[in-house]
C-alpha cells in the first residue's frame, strides 16, 4: 500500500488527532495509507526544548523519506496568504526527494495576486506588471498562479483534500498526474 505523509499545520489545531483521522480516512478510500507527522513513538521524556524540536524534526523527516507521496494542507496560517513555513519546507523536501506532492486549500481557486491585494491592498505601479502593495510596498508577484510560482509549478494544487488524494492516488497508481 503506497504512503502518503500529511503535511500541514494540522498539528497546531486543538482538534488534530480527529483532522487526521479525516485524512487517514480520505487516503484509505483511495487505497493509501496517511501518515502524519505524530504518528510513531513518544517523545522521550526529560528532553529539554532543543533536543525536542530535534526528535520531532528527525521524526518527520523519517516519514517524509519513508512516504510516496506528499499531501500537503497550504491554507494561511498566522498570516492572511501564505502557507505555514513548516509546512513550505516539507513540500519542498518533497519536490527535492522526486515525490509528488499535492497542495490543497479552499484559498486555491483564487490566484495569489489577488489575495495579496486583498489582505494588503494595491500600492504604486511604476511600469506595467510592476505592482507593488500598499502595506509593504513589496512587488506582488502576478503568474495567475494559486501559490508562489515554485510552489505552484512543482506541485498539484487542488481546491479541497478530497481533489488532492484523488489526484495522488491516480499518480500513484498509473503515473499520470
Amino acid at each position: 500500500m503506497k504512503s502518503i505523509y500529511l503535511a500541514g499545520p494540522d498539528v497546531f489545531f486543538p482538534d488534530a488527532a480527529a483532522r487526521y483521522e479525516r485524512l487517514r480516512a480520505l487516503c484509505a478510500a483511495h487505497g493509501l495509507r496517511g501518515v502524519a507527522p505524530v504518528d510513531g513513538d513518544a517523545m522521550p521524556a526529560g528532553l529539554d526544548k532543543a533536543a525536542q524540536a530535534e526528535w520531532i524534526y528527525q521524526g518527520n523527516m523519517r516519514h517524509l523519506r519513508d512516504c510516496d507521496a506528499v499531501l500537503a494542507n497550504a491554507m494561511a496560517f498566522r498570516n492572511p496568504v501564505e502557507p505555514d513555513s513548516g509546512t513550505v519546507f516539507e513540500i519542498g523536501a518533497a519536490v527535492a526527494l522526486g515525490k509528488p506532492v499535492a497542495l490543497y486549500d479552499a484559498e486555491l481557486n483564487e490566484p495569489l495576486a489577488q489575495r495579496v491585494v486583498a489582505a494588503f491592498g494595491r500600492g504604486n505601479e511604476p511600469a506595467p506588471g510592476m505592482a507593488f502593495d500598499a502595506t509593504y510596498s513589496f512587488l506582488i508577484e502576478d503568474f495567475e498562479q494559486p501559490l508562489n510560482l515554485m510552489l505552484a509549478r512543482s506541485c498539484s494544487c487542488h481546491a479541497s483534500a478530497q481533489e488532492a488524494v484523488a489526484a495522488l492516488a491516480r499518480r500513484l497508481g498509473d503515473g499520470a498526474a
